[in-house]
């Protein structure tokens, strides 16, 4: 036996020195090396006598990290609230953009009747003579404002069309913002009425605006919409019928009563029209030729105006007494692009000393203002120290109320005065004129709010 033993040993002491070492696995468990090899980053292959793969684990959300500047994402949203704007205008053009082929060869009252009825709506859109004038006068050159009123409405009419929507309102009651003021915010009538929605100033202050030296909310475009929602809604859950509506809402509810109440059982504006005044006789045939030509202005060869005006904007708080000089000095934003976003600040200054108010800026500037607010705040004693004195205040807050007026052929300083009611010789002193003598083209200021055209 010992024998055996030694010449098995001495076996392997020569295999050995041979081959090099024998791993025996009576004596150890076998050995196995794994390599793992990472593939597409999603999935882990690990290599043994079998594949096994095991999925990777995804990266936690609170790990991710972008690049861009905060500055960067609102120029990127500027840029896509433009374009979707943009396309979203245009797109609701399209449908009204074609002759249809039954269209061809109809004479003008029998288009007019159909193209409206093809404008299916909850305000309906009747036909008739009293239409077709004011369709006419419209569409004939007669209504100079029409292409800036295309232009201006790629920005009012989405805040319009929002505002109308949460109060579940039909969004077509945008048009009603166009016979009023031609979509001009700081418009004023003869009689004192404002604003986008030409609100007289108890109707304004009777539906939460607030009216002052300072601020003349019936000019702000977000909150002056929200007041004309609630009134449009009033007055037709009184009358329960659009056409009656609006009329209330140009003459009042108490003359439309009236005239309901006087005729013997009408019941539509129709049936009332001619015991109306003639303004409001011919609110309604407006409104629907506003309608039809702000739909159809392709087919009669209109076309919109390029204006500058911001598409894209959002609104700031702002919790301190603040000029709006401070803010286009700090953020390069020209003075006169934020007075058009905030007409509602008279005299350019943001009274919020005791309560906070909204400022409007154009997208791409919201990050930047919060970022600088605190230099922006700091300037206040360099921008307000105008205002401190009195007397500025009052010559700024008239001047507020104005515009300049483009002297045209064959006007002279009276009949200007008739517009804009006021007298010669105030013109005369607002512009520091010596005589009466004025040429076409001469700048006036008219310290006045400018007259409807």
């Amino acid at each position: 036996m010992k024998k055996l033993t030694i010449v098995l040993l001495a076996t392997l002491s020569f295999i050995t020195s041979v081959a090099g070492p024998i791993r025996l696995n009576i004596f150890k468990k076998k050995t196995v090396t794994q390599k793992v090899v990472t593939v597409y980053d999603t999935v882990r292959v690990v290599v043994t006598d079998t594949i096994r793969v095991e999925p990777k684990a995804a990266p936690r959300i609170d790990t991710l990290r972008h690049t861009l500047t905060p500055t960067q994402i609102d120029s990127l949203l500027h840029i896509w609230q433009t374009m979707s704007t943009t396309e979203s205008h245009n797109s609701y053009f399209e449908q009204y953009s074609e002759n249809l082929d039954e269209e061809c060869n109809l004479p003008k009252d029998s288009l007019y009747k159909k193209r409206l009825q093809d404008m299916v709506s909850p305000v309906h859109l009747p036909y008739n003579s009293v239409v077709r004038q004011y369709i006419d006068y419209y569409l004939e050159n007669k209504w100079s404002p029409l292409s800036r009123v295309l232009a201006l409405s790629k920005f009012y009419f989405p805040i319009f069309e929002q505002e109308l929507i949460n109060a579940g309102l039909p969004v077509e009651l945008r048009t009603l913002a166009i016979i009023e003021s031609n979509l001009n915010p700081t418009i004023g009538s003869r009689v004192g009425a404002v604003g986008l929605w030409q609100f007289m100033p108890t109707t304004g202050k009777n539906l939460g605006l607030e009216i002052n030296s300072l601020v003349d909310e019936r000019c702000d475009i977000v909150l002056s919409t929200r007041a004309a929602c609630k009134y449009l809604k009033y007055l037709y859950n009184t009358f329960g019928d659009w056409a009656l509506a609006l009329a209330a809402y140009n003459a009042g509810p108490g003359r439309i009563s009236r005239a309901l109440a006087r005729s013997g059982g009408a019941k539509t504006y129709w049936d009332i029209y001619y015991d109306l005044n003639a303004e409001t006789r011919g609110y309604v045939p407006k409104y629907i030729a506003a309608s039809y030509v702000y739909a159809y202005h392709k087919l009669h060869n209109v076309s919109p105006e390029n204006t500058p005006l911001c598409v894209a904007s959002d609104t700031v708080t702002i919790h301190r007494t603040m000029h709006l000089g401070q803010v286009a000095s700090t953020l390069g934003i020209p003075i006169e692009t934020l007075k058009i976003l905030n007409p509602q600040y008279k005299i350019d200054i943001i009274p919020a000393a005791r309560k906070p108010y909204s400022l409007r800026l154009p997208t791409q500037y919201i990050s930047e203002f919060i970022t600088q607010q605190d230099l922006i705040y700091s300037k206040d004693s360099l921008f307000l120290k105008e205002y401190i004195n009195p007397a500025n205040l009052d010559k700024k807050r008239a001047e507020g109320l104005g515009y300049t007026y483009t002297v045209r052929s064959g006007d002279n300083l009276g009949s200007i005065a008739k517009r804009n009611r006021c007298s010669v010789k105030e013109i005369m002193r607002w512009n520091k004129l010596k005589s009466t003598v004025i040429r076409p083209g001469q700048k006036l200021r008219i310290n006045r709010p400018k007259p409807r055209s």
